[in-house]
């Protein structure tokens, strides 16, 4: 009985793997926007995980208390199934098709896109919960946080992809 609750405590918890697919996506767009590849960070990796648990058991979608004082990037993610890691990352970078080059700013449409390319954020964590009803919430963690709203920091850190 206890090994199949650790299985399936396992089980809904971001995998390295997982971890390693979103790190890998973000990467992979972070380059055509010339920005710096992320390194997953333990520490971000916890806290991501611990406020994913948290959403899960809660089933509400709402930025944490770090989010907001700026002590950390965060995006979210809720889906009714396992979403691979991979796709939940392009879900984010998707808002690009909603972002403009030419008036760069912050908006709540493009905000998961700009923190995945934020260029000075150096660090990320991942966490994945699964909630009682099957769905799943899925945090990241950035450091330093992007989305940074004072005069040219959109400018300096939210660049065109390269052609």
């Amino acid at each position: 009985m206890i090994l199949g609750f650790i299985l399936i405590l396992f089980s809904t918890k971001a995998s390295k793997q997982f971890a390693e697919e979103v790190l890998r996506t973000h990467n992979e767009y972070r380059r055509k926007h010339r920005a710096p590849g992320l390194k997953l960070s333990s520490k971000l990796n916890r806290e991501a995980q611990q406020y994913a648990d948290a959403l899960a058991s809660t089933r509400i979608l709402k930025h944490s208390a770090e989010s907001s004082r700026g002590q950390c990037g965060e995006n979210l993610a809720w889906a009714s199934y396992d979403e691979p890691g991979k796709e939940v990352a392009e879900r984010w970078y998707n808002e690009i098709k909603n972002y403009n080059f030419n008036c760069p700013g912050f908006s709540s449409g493009t905000g998961h896109f700009t923190a995945m390319v934020w260029k000075n954020t150096k660090k990320m964590g991942v966490g994945k919960a699964k909630a009682t009803d099957g769905s799943t919430f899925v945090v990241a963690r950035y450091f330093p946080a992007g989305n940074i709203v004072n005069q040219g920091h959109f400018e300096e850190n939210v660049l065109p992809p390269k052609k």
